[in-house]
């Protein structure tokens, strides 16, 4: 048995949590995986995960087994996907992360457009509003909404999106439509915590400067789902991704404020680790994306 495969156990153990899950998402066997662990234990003369009847947890050395051997079986598989893709045959699983307000909204259509045209491609999709370390966590690549900051990580904008300050009708006239930023802290709002400003709103000043406002309100959620539902529902004003709010303000369920005042520069990108050889899968799938996103705006 090659140590390849027995590295490839090792880290299926280690991103399914457990022998049993791991056993269940690539179709082996618990008492193989489990062989396979022990073999590589063995040959390192170290131990990797300590073993209880109820959970597992990497040692020292493991962690530091995992994040080399990811990296290694990351660049064997970019290789083989090279020497594949010069063949005409890209085939694989992706490993994405994804916010949930993406795959939430209309947008999340193309990553099911995606799987129909590529059926020999496994879409790994992990939802999670945090920003993901992709190389320490082993994901391919990331879709990120926002103003992407400097990082070690190769971007790619699929689309531009902007934000909207929004409330309904009702809420307007109970409590009158803002004319200054610094209107919104006597007014109810909705904060969705998933935004890294939180309570404080960031809006344009009068200069090439920013306005920061404290608001609050009577919920806080971390779904732009959720405060869409309840800004429709009159509880106060929140701000909100274009793509989600779209469909309530053609309808004149929200209407908008403040709009002169918002600021600009967000985008949706795809991300991705630096490598020596990008996998012909990501790069397909990115490509796809991007076309996605170019067919939507020109609809």
């Amino acid at each position: 048995m090659d140590t390849l495969t027995r590295m490839r156990a090792f880290i299926d153990v280690v991103e399914a949590e457990g022998f049993s899950a791991a056993a269940r998402k690539i179709g082996r066997s618990k008492a193989l995986l489990s062989k396979y662990v022990r073999e590589l234990e063995d040959e390192l003369g170290a131990l990797l995960l300590n073993r209880t009847t109820r959970q597992f947890s990497m040692t020292e050395a493991g962690h530091t087994y995992y994040r080399r051997a990811s990296e290694i079986v990351r660049e064997v598989d970019s290789l083989a996907d090279a020497v594949r893709e010069s063949s005409g045959d890209v085939r694989g699983r992706i490993k994405l992360s994804a916010p949930r307000t993406f795959a939430d909204a209309p947008i999340g259509q193309s990553l099911i457009d995606f799987a129909k045209q590529h059926p020999d491609i496994v879409l790994d999709i992990h939802l999670d509003d945090r920003f993901v370390d992709l190389v320490e966590e082993g994901f391919d690549l990331a879709v990120r909404i926002s103003r992407l900051e400097n990082s070690s990580l190769i971007a790619r904008r699929l689309a531009p999106f902007s934000v909207r300050l929004c409330a309904s009708p009702e809420l307007i006239v109970k409590h009158g439509k803002p004319t200054r930023a610094q209107d919104l802290a006597r007014i109810p709002c909705i904060v969705d915590t998933n935004g890294r400003g939180l309570n404080n709103w960031q809006f344009k000043g009068d200069g090439n400067d920013t306005v920061s406002v404290s608001v609050s309100g009577p919920i806080e959620v971390n779904s732009p789902m959720a405060a869409r539902a309840a800004a429709v529902s009159g509880l106060g004003f929140t701000i909100l991704p274009d793509f989600i709010a779209a469909p309530d303000l053609e309808s004149g369920r929200l209407v908008t404020a403040l709009d002169d005042r918002i600021l600009s520069g967000a985008g949706i990108f795809a991300v991705y680790p630096h490598r020596r050889y990008l996998p012909a899968k990501v790069r397909v799938f990115v490509d796809f994306l991007v076309q996605w996103f170019k067919m939507r705006e020109n609809a």
